[in-house]
């Protein structure tokens, strides 16, 4: 070995072999060697007895079909890396004193050999392995076709005293045959991992955390990004997904074997295949039936989107319109995401709960915004009269307490400032008369409010609470129409005279401003010019507070009822974004929403010195290692978990996205100098789903596809 010392991480099942005592038993798993250094990973997946390897080969079935079959259901990106196959041999070898029969390690004088004769007359002795492997005549042929043709390990384990109470079996290396090299003196690693199983528990590195954090403009140097760099050497990545996969290993290897044992009754079978049969034809056809009712209606839309009153109506409730499509897409879209994703999407854990949790978002999204919405509904169906006498006694207070008083009062002397008296009888009439006009309108169309208020809740009962809550906002948007063209007219007028008021400021400068290269340049004016500038400067900033003052006030109107659209747009984009399913599940089962990894280090020994416990030693007990001692450590694998916050977090990036610093400043400049008004832009849909055109066949077929392949097993 040329005096290199070799590191080996073996990662263990923790429940192989904690029911029954052990028996002599083939392992299978990966193998993952690192370029360029002297260590290697073993991941074990699981384990067959003699008995049972045997019986099964004796029946006709060939074990590196099956391993060849087990393969191509794996991930892909674990194929790439390497493939499971039969990596050694695990030998129950006691003494009669609980000890272990001198193996591994502790005979090194016997095994320290490197030849490539030796390793051939290990592997091709006429069935028998002079190593000390033993002899398997009905399978050493298939074995050896199966196993890695450059690895072979054997492993042996003695009882032990419990290990916090955990395990009883560690395995300790005999020899290991790596790249016609027989090795025996190494340093082993000994992970122990539970077992990742649907629905219970996986591990994940939480890689997704690091890659959506925001990168910095500025350049960091190299020892800064040398912190953040992974090992390569230690293909972690690899040996995750390789554990996430082991349990679909298992399953796919004993369901060759136990291909007959397994078939139900035929009675029962028949039955339950009918009963699955006949849920995805009931299913299916509902579903056929909402789609052509759904299809109907938007046929029917089109041909009356091209009238003006159809423009008219798509302008003043389109975020009605808009959550309406959304959740009529949702309601399209469900047979796509039920749709069976194969053998090899399931194989792997940690992309089954991905998938699981997609799948589980569209529906619970939907269940929740409905009872949410009936349960609105239904209160306000039976509270209509009373909700009609509410919102009209709160229009009307508006419309006098605030809007006509406050018009008043601008036409005098507000606060003690001396306003221009013209101007602002012109602009108090002028907003006077307009709040008249659609007071008038909503005394004529007050006899409607209760049909409105009960469609309301029809709309809720429906659709859903989003639905309802953007009727709400669109209705705030129509009722308060005239606040928003006093506004607009307001702020035409007030920022005209900011601009005029700019002009004329830059001529008394001799300044000129220059929009192709966006500067200000010097110019010279004439003194007919200067002279019709001072006369505009001087009426234009006298007016200037009149204007400012109307303006204020109707901004101040309209950005409350704007910013009263944007809380219930941002409760509705709320409800739309939250992972209903990931929050229940979390609350269920933590164990399923991993980030990152640890290893408790419980047991650390030497060859030939006693064990030390790694929590309680001391560097006093440390004593250093020579060439031919080796390091046995023990340790497990433990997951670290997310907490509510960052399960929720990164389904409402969105979100935030859409109240950024720029928008806010910019909003407010706009505010200040007139040029911009305040809108509500809509709530924020998590996904974009286009209308699905497809004939009402196609989709009976998906939805009965989509229903029967549930039935199946995941692997």
């Amino acid at each position: 070995m040329g005096g290199r010392r070799r590191n080996c991480r073996l990662w263990w099942p923790s429940n192989l072999f904690s029911q029954t005592p052990p028996n002599s038993s083939f392992l299978f798993g990966w193998f993952l060697p690192s370029s360029g250094t002297s260590s290697f990973d073993v991941v074990v997946a699981f384990a067959s007895d003699e008995l049972n390897l045997s019986s099964s080969l004796n029946s006709g079935l060939d074990l590196l079909e099956i391993l060849q079959e087990a393969n191509k259901n794996m991930p892909a990106l674990l194929q790439d890396k390497c493939n499971i196959s039969l990596l050694g041999y695990f030998e129950a070898d006691f003494s009669g004193n609980r000890e272990l029969i001198k193996c591994g390690n502790d005979r090194n004088n016997y095994m320290n050999s490197t030849s490539d004769q030796h390793l051939n007359t290990c592997m091709h002795n006429n069935g028998s392995w002079s190593c000390g492997c033993p002899r398997h005549d009905g399978i050493v042929e298939q074995s050896r076709l199966a196993a890695l043709r450059n690895m072979w390990i054997k492993l042996v384990y003695s009882l032990s005293d419990p290990t916090d109470g955990r395990v009883l079996i560690i395995p300790k290396l005999d020899h290991l045959h790596l790249n016609h090299e027989t090795i025996a003196l190494l340093d082993l690693h000994v992970i122990f991992y539970e077992k990742p199983t649907f629905g219970g528990h996986h591990y994940s590195l939480g890689d997704n955390c690091i890659s959506n954090t925001a990168e910095s403009p500025c350049k960091k140097p190299k020892w800064f990004n040398d912190l953040h760099q992974r090992d390569a050497h230690l293909n972690l990545d690899t040996v995750i997904q390789a554990i996430n996969s082991a349990d679909a290993a298992q399953v796919l290897f004993d369901g060759h074997h136990h291909a007959e044992s397994g078939v139900l009754l035929p009675i029962v079978q028949m039955f339950s295949t009918f009963a699955w049969k006949l849920s995805a034809v009931s299913v299916a056809s509902l579903s056929t039936a909402i789609y052509i009712v759904l299809q109907s209606s938007c046929i029917l839309y089109n041909w009356l989107s091209c009238t003006s009153i159809d423009l008219l109506f798509t302008k003043a409730f389109s975020n009605t319109l808009k959550n309406i499509h959304f959740r009529c897409c949702q309601l399209l879209y469900w047979p796509v995401f039920l749709q069976d994703q194969g053998i090899r999407y399931w194989s792997c854990v940690e992309f089954a709960e991905k998938a699981t949790f997609l799948r589980h978002t569209l529906w619970s999204s939907i269940v929740v915004d409905i009872l949410l919405g009936n349960i609105l509904g239904i209160a306000l169906w039976f509270v209509a009269e009373p909700a009609r006498i509410w919102v009209s006694n709160f229009a009307h207070d508006f419309t006098n307490d605030w809007l006509r008083t406050g018009c008043v009062w601008l036409m005098g002397n507000p606060a003690g400032f001396k306003l221009n008296t013209e101007l602002a009888g012109v602009l108090g009439m002028v907003s006077l008369n307009a709040i008249q006009i659609w007071s008038t309108l909503w005394a004529f169309m007050g006899f409607l409010l209760t049909r409105i208020t009960k469609g309301l809740a029809l709309c809720g009962i429906i659709f859903g609470l989003t639905s309802a809550a953007a009727l709400i906002t669109d209705m705030i948007s129509l009722v308060t129409m005239h606040v928003l063209a006093l506004h607009l007219f307001l702020s035409l007028l007030y920022s005209t005279q900011i601009q005029a008021l700019a002009a004329l400021w830059r001529l008394f400068r001799g300044r000129k401003q220059n929009p192709l290269r966006d500067r200000l340049d010097s110019y010279d004016y004439t003194i007919e010019q200067h002279v019709v500038g001072s006369l505009l400067f001087t009426p234009i900033l006298l007016l200037l507070p009149t204007t400012s003052v109307f303006y204020i006030f109707f901004t101040i109107m309209h950005t409350t009822i704007s910013f009263i659209c944007i809380v219930v747009e941002a409760v509705i984009s709320f409800i739309h974004s939250t992972p209903y399913a990931k929050v229940f599940l979390w609350l269920r089962r933590r164990e399923r929403f991993p980030s990152g990894i640890w290893f408790e280090v419980p047991l650390c020994q030497h060859s030939e010195n006693g064990a030390i416990t790694g929590t309680t030693s001391s560097p006093q007990n440390l004593h250093p290692r020579s060439s031919s001692q080796s390091i046995n450590l023990v340790s497990f694998l433990h997951s670290n978990y997310l907490n509510l916050g960052e399960v929720v977090q990164p389904h409402y990036r969105h979100l935030y996205s859409a109240f950024s610093r720029s928008s806010i400043g910019t909003s407010a400049y706009g505010l200040l100098t007139g040029r911009s008004t305040l809108y509500a832009s809509g709530p924020s849909l998590p996904m974009k789903l286009p209308w699905i055109e497809i004939s009402w066949r196609e989709y009976w077929r998906l939805c009965h596809n989509s229903i029967f392949a549930c039935r199946k097993h995941r692997y």
